[in-house]
């Protein structure tokens, strides 16, 4: 009787444990099902929200500051470029003027 009673008392202990241990798998389940269907509904009160994407917004505001800043200077250095080549446009003109007026002097002194 004493057997009898240790296996039966044993095999309830086993059996209640394998329900317990399905009973905890059964409601992870259920929680990775409710984060996952939280996640992916827009107009839930749970907001996925990935620190990730505010990595990739910075990064993507930061290239964009580095381009405008690229942009920025590369205008600059273009104007500059003009104000450099009217400057020399100006030089050029004033030089041949200057080459003009020697000539007309020689002209004159060879008379």
């Amino acid at each position: 009787m004493k057997r009898t009673s240790m296996a039966l008392l044993f095999s309830a202990l086993s059996l209640a444990s394998q329900l317990a241990h399905a009973d905890i798998i059964d409601d992870a389940v259920g929680n990775i099902q409710q984060a996952i269907s939280d996640a992916y509904k827009p107009d839930s009160d749970h907001v996925y929200h990935d620190d990730r994407d505010d990595d990739q917004d910075n990064n993507r505001q930061q290239d964009n500051d580095r381009s405008r800043q690229y942009d920025d200077r590369e205008h600059q250095l273009e104007d500059r470029r003009r104000q450099l080549d009217d400057r020399q446009r100006q030089l050029d003109q004033e030089r041949s003027q200057l080459d003009d007026e020697e000539s007309r002097l020689r002209d004159e002194y060879d008379r």
